[in-house]
């Protein structure tokens, strides 16, 4: 599977964490940024995983701030993303299961590394389970074509 992954510098380390494991699970890794702990802005980041997810560069994305909100929230102005904080295997299963979520978001100040990759692990497993589900994301979706026609 191919997956782009993101980060400002507050989310540097575990990025390079998650990507070196899902390297040695067999993903194809997209590192689309950035490259140290040296600081910049986390939208930037978040935008390019959405835009790669958005795009169908790839299937998922994995995105990491400090917290993993501010990311989240950049990476959903891209229409076409689903993207959620993931804090743990319950958060991960859900956002799949009940959101068809593309973009998985953590927080390298709140997360820690086994829980993460665990997480994470969940997050590419789990399908999307449709059904009353599919209603809501279409809704998701039709949301997404609003913002595009006041552009």
């Amino acid at each position: 599977m191919k997956i782009a992954m993101g980060s400002d510098h507050a989310g540097f380390v575990l990025k390079q964490a998650i990507a070196s494991w899902l390297a040695m699970q067999g993903h194809d890794v997209l590192d689309l940024g950035t490259d140290s702990t040296e600081r910049c802005d986390y939208p930037a980041y978040g935008a390019a995983v959405g835009r790669a997810v958005a795009s169908g560069q790839v299937q998922f994305g994995i995105a990491v701030c400090g917290s993993g909100e501010g990311i989240c929230m950049a990476a959903n102005k891209i229409p076409g993303v689903r993207a959620g904080v993931i804090r743990n295997e319950q958060d991960a299963e859900m956002t799949r299961r009940h959101n068809d979520a593309n973009v998985a978001c953590f927080g390298e100040r709140v997360t820690d590394e086994a829980t993460a990759l665990a997480a994470v692990a969940v997050f590419l497993e789990t399908p999307f389970e449709g059904g009353r589900h599919a209603d809501r994301v279409q809704q998701l979706a039709d949301l997404d074509q609003l913002g595009r026609r006041s552009e």
